[in-house]
């Protein structure tokens, strides 16, 4: 069992609601793609309501590895990032600090433009389903680089400045897109992708890179055209708030039967969660500031879930709610549309007392591209069941608040290992768990 080192394991003492106000700060999902994209700057960038997480944390060593500065700005959450004087990093450098996150993949097109060259080690990441990089190769070779595979990852280089390309994706996906977008604002001529990711993140990294000078436009039709520049200059951006962590809250307020106001939380990008939120129940009240999300008493319903890409229901708002989907009364169906394996983490509910069936089926809606393949990613959630306290190991980063929020409705007492994974994007949870009155403790210190 993971999670062996006591600062790694929680006691959740279940059975209290949720109540009380937590903030959320910047989203997670661009964050860190906001501070790469600093690399392609000739001058100093400034950005603002940065969350303290892992993935920050991270880019920020492979960025001072790199060569550029990075010092706190004069309000908090403020990071001031010079790139200035890039340089090459040591390989086994960039190895340590990428540890299991995926987004050293997107240094790539910047260092390519600066440097000339960049070396990307072997990836992690959660655990979810295919995440193929490939792709992310292909699309650079296609920008005019090289790739060389070594026993120690993937080197590459640029030996004459890349070349604008028309791009197709495959899938929408978001980290292709970010890839595309990141390469594409220095290189020569116009670029084309077609079937992008539209997501309110992927807007705001477009909106960083035009205030450093790129040109880029968004069509209703997924396809966005960049125009290659000779030179970008610094940013200065505030981050839009995290929707994903503020949905986790207002689950967390559902499956509780509490109530927490979310400081932060904005509806625009969130219409899509507070549509189906309603539907199941949950109650929410939207004022300038934030989102106040409770339980209005009675019973929950039951509802039939589909994920998708934005604008459809996000996938990260996906297990969070399953877990008050085992507090409604009737059978829910969720179809899992974005990543094959997302739905592995009903098992462990399931050892707690819920009732969730999975199945290869494409259930309650439109068939999927998993549909075919042997997957197990849709499900039948049966309620209400009362949950009780369990060992649990976190298997990703939702999945690991989903267990938590499971934890936090069951009766008793449950032991959750693998904690430390929650902080990648997170800020502060343990902090705002006691701010809403959780019972929770790290073993061998008094309750918290």
């Amino acid at each position: 069992m993971t999670g062996t080192d006591s600062h790694d394991v929680l006691l959740v003492h279940g059975g209290t609601p949720l109540e009380g106000e937590i903030r959320v700060r910047g989203a997670k999902n661009l964050v860190p793609k906001a501070m790469v994209a600093a690399l392609l700057g000739s001058g100093p960038s400034r950005l603002r309501n940065v969350p303290d997480i892992r993935d920050v944390r991270v880019v920020r060593g492979l960025l001072q590895l790199h060569g550029v500065t990075v010092r706190p700005g004069d309000e908090p959450g403020e990071l001031v990032l010079d790139p200035t004087h890039v340089e090459s990093a040591n390989v086994a450098d960039i190895d340590a600090h990428a540890g299991s996150s995926r987004i050293p993949i997107l240094f790539c097109g910047p260092l390519l433009h600066r440097l000339g060259h960049a070396f990307i080690p072997g990836l992690g990441g959660c655990d979810i389903g295919g995440r193929p990089i490939d792709f992310h190769f292909d699309v650079l070779r296609q920008f005019g680089a090289t790739i060389e595979k070594r026993a120690d990852g993937q080197y590459l280089e640029a030996p004459q400045r890349l070349r604008g390309c028309k791009i197709r994706l495959p899938y929408p996906s978001v980290g292709s897109t970010e890839q595309v977008l990141l390469t594409a604002v220095l290189a020569e001529g116009v670029t084309e992708l077609s079937n992008a990711a539209v997501e309110p993140e992927i807007e705001d990294l477009i909106c960083v890179l035009q205030k450093m000078g790129a040109i880029i436009s968004m069509d209703t039709d997924r396809t966005i055209r960049i125009t290659g520049v000779d030179r970008l200059d610094g940013y200065t951006h505030r981050a839009l708030p995290d929707r994903l962590e503020a949905a986790s809250w207002a689950s967390a307020a559902l499956a509780t039967g509490g109530n927490i106001y979310v400081r932060g939380a904005q509806q625009r990008s969130m219409m899509t969660f507070l549509n189906t939120y309603r539907k199941v129940g949950g109650a929410f009240e939207i004022d300038d500031d934030g989102i106040r999300f409770w339980h209005p008493g009675g019973s929950l319903n039951a509802i039939a879930l589909e994920t998708d890409v934005h604008p459809g229901f996000q996938t990260d708002w996906q297990q969070p709610l399953v877990v008050a989907l085992t507090q409604a009364s009737g059978l829910s169906i969720v179809h899992e549309t974005v990543y094959e394996s997302r739905l592995g983490f009903t098992s462990a509910l399931n050892q707690m007392g819920a009732h969730i069936q999975l199945y290869r089926e494409c259930l309650g809606g439109s068939d999927c591209r998993f549909g075919q393949r042997n997957f197990l990613h849709s499900a039948v959630v049966s309620g209400p069941t009362r949950l009780q306290g369990a060992d649990l190991v976190i298997p990703d980063l939702r999945g690991g608040f989903s267990y938590l929020i499971a934890a936090l409705a069951a009766q008793g007492t449950s032991r959750v290992h693998g904690i430390e994974l929650i902080n990648r994007g997170y800020e502060n949870f343990m902090e705002k768990l006691v701010e809403l009155g959780a019972k929770v403790e790290l073993p061998g210190s008094a309750l918290v």
